[in-house]
């Protein structure tokens, strides 16, 4: 006896969906500005990580903007006094992803 069988005896009631579940995805409008925003790297305690600052529009934006760049890296990072750490060396895929949504990077640093 496998483990749906034994499941089913215990919740004779459940019905199983095989459709994944779908995320609404809300088409956030970022304020895109005319300075370009810049991406460097540096090592903190021997980590690499990478910072995105001059982001002129509102805060809450540029946090969203943080939250969506740390899920399509799958990283780890944080939003602190206007600006977004990532951790490890993102700088072109990051620099990448703002261009496709329209921003004007500049790149500091090595």
């Amino acid at each position: 006896m496998d483990l749906s069988e034994q499941l089913k005896k215990l919740f004779p009631d459940h019905e199983v969906f095989n459709e994944p579940e779908t995320i609404e995805d809300n088409n956030h409008e970022l304020f895109v500005q005319k300075e370009p925003m810049i991406c460097k790297f540096e090592k903190r305690k021997g980590k690499p990580i990478t910072i995105i600052e001059g982001y002129e529009g509102d805060e809450e934006d540029f946090k969203y903007l943080a939250k969506e760049l740390k899920t399509k890296l799958s990283v780890g990072g944080t939003f602190k006094e206007g600006a977004i750490i990532i951790q490890g060396n993102y700088r072109d895929t990051i620099m990448k992803l703002l261009q496709d949504k329209g921003f004007k990077t500049k790149r500091v640093g090595g």
